[in-house]
């Protein structure tokens, strides 16, 4: 598989020159999002010599050396080094514990290799906050912590050799109309949405494979998920709730409900499992804020929240994952722009990856209209500054936007310029400004 741009890179070249060694650096995310390769990268690219420990498949005599000579450092490096064949350089090697969260004692130790400063540490983890794998060890604090998102927009342009997008912050910046090229940028856009984001998937794309080879490359991962659910809950409820997401969406539901997925009425176990799949990291949460403010996250309602799909290209495979690859037509009606109006909802997962990737929380807004038993919503909410950006996401162009207008009214004090992002070209109407969704990132440089 070839090896692909990331942002995180930088990430990780700020972490290298400004700890110092003072610190290891946890990088989290998804199975199969690109951790591994990422850490390895960096640790060939950025040192003169590196280890790599991949517990997954880890000898007997590397794991013995966390249980017995990790007292006597002197000892455990250089036993280390004669299992691996590998000099170690004193503050020019790296080593990197790779899946870290299936030995927890390697994680405990990190405290006291840190402390001893010889030498860069680097781990990568999936599933790493679940309750199991950490119960019986010290979480260190001489660790920082890196998200590893799917691939955005612009680095799937990257990989693709697509050279627009940067051209295209001019258009945002000067508000002004794209013209004929947005049924293009668009159709760029929506070829992101259908392959989304893992590496393998974007790999499968670059050779030219067909999107029904693309799909069951997406299933393969879908069920990797499932097989680590089934690990930690052998019921099968946690895959539900994970597998439930598109479905919940497509109901247009104010917040997800737990015993719609199950199929049973909500038990406490069942909000353990909510937060493991949290924890997968194959989803995102967005929390109903009560009271908009400046500050969204002091008034977000922890028992009112939806969930979205970490990753778009899997949940357009979810969407129809009931059914043969070969039957699934969805990909055709996307890449033409014929889906029908009520899969709307496959716009609002593709903004939520895009805000989540920017390092924002997700948070949305309802409130009841008065005298009436109607609903008004706004699907996002970000701060810019001292103000508040209504977002409302649609998936074609539309006159109506009641909601964002009845928000702003409200809010007035502290709202800034409202956005209805659409494949709709740059207009506006008053203040409310409409956009295609391909310029959302920029917004979220603010």
């Amino acid at each position: 598989m070839p090896i692909f741009k990331r942002k995180a890179y930088d990430k990780l070249i700020e972490w290298k020159n400004t700890s110092n060694g003072k610190y290891a650096i946890l990088i989290e995310g998804a199975r199969r999002v690109g951790k591994s390769t990422l850490a390895e990268e960096f640790a060939k690219n950025e040192y003169e010599s590196h280890i790599i420990i991949d517990f997954s498949k880890a000898s007997k005599n590397i794991l013995n050396c966390f249980e017995e000579d990790i007292s006597n450092l002197d000892r455990f490096f250089l036993i280390l080094q004669t299992y691996t064949g590998v000099q170690l350089v004193n503050r020019k090697s790296v080593i990197v514990f790779d899946e870290v969260q299936l030995f927890p004692k390697a994680r405990q130790a990190i405290k006291y290799l840190v402390a001893d400063g010889r030498y860069d540490y680097i781990e990568t983890g999936s599933l790493i906050s679940i309750k199991k794998n950490v119960k019986d060890i010290v979480i260190p604090s001489e660790e920082k912590k890196l998200k590893l998102y799917p691939f955005d927009y612009e680095e799937f342009l990257w990989a693709t050799g697509n050279n627009t997008y940067r051209l295209l912050k001019d258009f945002y910046n000067k508000k002004i109309p794209i013209g004929v090229v947005n049924r293009k940028l668009m159709r760029d856009f929506r070829i992101y949405m259908a392959v989304g984001g893992m590496p393998q998937a974007v790999a499968a794309y670059l050779e030219k494979k067909s999107f029904k080879e693309i799909d069951e490359v997406k299933r393969s991962i879908i069920n990797l998920y499932e097989d680590d659910f089934k690990k930690i809950d052998a019921s099968g409820f946690t895959s539900r709730i994970y597998k439930d997401v598109p479905a919940q969406l497509s109901h247009n539901k104010k917040r997800y409900v737990i015993s719609s997925a199950t199929g049973r009425k909500t038990q406490k176990k069942d909000q353990e499992r909510l937060y493991d799949v949290i924890d997968s990291q194959t989803v995102l949460i967005s929390y109903n804020v009560t009271k908009p403010d400046i500050s969204l996250t002091s008034t977000k309602n922890l028992d009112s929240y939806k969930l979205y799909i970490a990753d778009t290209g899997l949940f357009v495979t979810l969407m129809f994952i009931d059914r043969p690859a070969t039957d699934n037509i969805l990909y055709e009606k996307l890449l033409a722009d014929k889906l029908p109006a009520n899969l709307g909802y496959l716009y609002e997962n593709v903004a939520a990856q895009m805000i989540a990737a920017s390092g924002r929380e997700l948070c949305y807004h309802t409130w009841l209209k008065k005298e009436s038993t109607h609903y008004y919503e706004m699907d996002f909410l970000i701060g810019v500054q001292q103000k508040i950006v209504p977002i409302e996401i649609k998936s074609s162009a539309t006159a109506s936007h009641k909601s964002i207008d009845v928000f702003c009214e409200k809010y007035s004090q502290i709202v800034d310029r409202p956005y209805i992002f659409s494949q709709k070209d740059i207009s506006n109407d008053g203040q409310l400004l409409f956009m295609p969704i391909y310029l959302l990132p920029f917004l979220l440089e603010s």
